[in-house]
């Protein structure tokens, strides 16, 4: 219980703190840079819809919902996908990569502050396998 509640209140505090980072600096969501990042990652900064939605760890919906925000701010743009005429694709723009570029150094700083700089080289690794099991798990238990 003790690993349980510690886990809990710290990785909220943990995401809070990025989060409130990146809005006060650059008045950007974390779950928003998150999006940035994953598009800026793909060849062409482009993604399927759905495979940004897995990579986020999100719903669709969700994910709809806050590229909308993103596309009206000028940071993400849609489009249909030629191949597969239900498919959409999210696109980082020129702004979204300038809004990304001078963000990145402050999420990494608060990253690298309040979790990985507290850890020595065996807690990173044990926290990279414990993280990695999870998320393979939960994955299979969706799939």
């Amino acid at each position: 219980m003790r690993a349980w509640r510690a886990y809990i209140v710290g990785s909220q505090m943990l995401e809070y703190r990025l989060h409130r980072d990146l809005a006060e600096e650059h008045d950007l969501a974390l779950a928003d840079y998150e999006i940035l990042v994953r598009l800026s990652e793909q060849p062409e900064h482009r993604m399927r819809m759905s495979q940004l939605a897995s990579e986020v760890a999100s719903s669709k919906s969700r994910v709809s919902h806050q590229v909308a925000r993103l596309e009206s701010a000028g940071l993400v743009r849609r489009s249909e996908c030629p191949s597969d005429g239900r498919g959409v694709f999210a696109h980082l723009t020129e702004q979204g990569w300038e809004l990304l570029q001078a963000a990145a150094p402050t999420h990494l700083d608060g990253v690298r502050a309040h979790l990985i700089d507290l850890l020595d080289d065996e807690e990173r690794a044990m926290l990279t396998r414990i993280f990695e099991r999870v998320t393979n798990h939960l994955r299979d238990a969706n799939s």
